[in-house]
């Protein structure tokens, strides 16, 4: 399955942000999940075996438990992917912080000249 394709579904998106927090438990993955989108422990699990199957996300044992974390290297593949579109938005961020820029310097003269 490509990235795109595990990162398309909007609950495998939120576990991914639910596992950024730190390592999570299948229940409490489960729970906010269930809690989230109102989908079944079964669908949340597939939800996690895609994320576990394609990279996204490693799983331990402790005991009964299955403890959930982020991998980050499927992550960083589709960083370099963006990488080619970044142009896109860092030329209006850099004309944004121009612009914040412009608009603290017109408030310090105002300021000054209030004084």
């Amino acid at each position: 399955m490509h990235a795109f394709d595990v990162l398309g579904d909007p609950v495998r998106r939120r576990i991914l942000e639910l596992l950024a927090e730190g390592e999570q438990t299948s229940g409490a993955v489960t729970a906010a999940i269930q809690r989230e989108f109102g989908i079944s422990q079964p669908a949340v699990s597939q939800h996690l075996r895609v994320l576990r199957d394609n990279g996204f996300a490693t799983v331990r044992a402790e005991g009964t438990r299955r403890l959930y974390a982020v991998d980050a290297a499927p992550l960083r593949e589709v960083d370099l992917w963006l990488e080619t579109f970044r142009r896109f938005w860092d030329q209006r961020l850099d004309a944004l912080a121009t612009e914040l820029a412009r608009g603290k310097r017109e408030r310090r003269l105002k300021q000054k000249d209030e004084a």
